[in-house]
């Protein structure tokens, strides 16, 4: 969104990050806000989401992949988790993000691809679906 402003870039901030996270997960954030972390999340939201997350280069899809790898191999697993979850909504299939998962065990690791492992299973339980999903 080259060109656009912050309120403009906002906007498809909040449009984009609803639709990838959920609106149960971005109503949380913002009311778990205060004046500590205000600028953090209009940070993220014009700028994750409103910028890198609304660019045409790359779909939905190939951004939950490239995600997904990235959080592995950096063992963010809280975020993990909430990607897992996203990438659902983002048309991976949880066969796709078990593949992505094993490729990471390649250039990230094998504890990183076990933790990963382990946290896909809490999101989506042991036989692939997903439990309690609230997103």
């Amino acid at each position: 969104m080259t060109g656009s402003t912050d309120d403009e870039r906002r906007a498809q901030g909040f449009a984009v990050r609803r639709e990838v996270l959920s609106d149960a997960h971005v109503d949380r954030a913002i009311d778990a806000t205060t004046e500590l972390t205000a600028d953090w999340q209009d940070f993220i939201t014009r700028v994750a989401w409103g910028d890198v997350w609304s660019r045409p280069g790359l779909d939905r899809r190939s951004r939950s992949i490239a995600v997904l790898s990235s959080l592995i191999a950096h063992g963010h697993h809280e975020e993990l988790a909430m990607h897992l979850r996203a990438a659902l909504r983002n048309g991976l299939t949880i066969d796709e993000i078990r593949e992505v998962i094993l490729q990471s065990a390649i250039y990230s690791g094998v504890p990183a691809a076990n933790t990963a492992f382990r946290i896909a299973t809490e999101v989506f339980g042991s036989d692939g679906s997903t439990p309690g999903e609230t997103a």
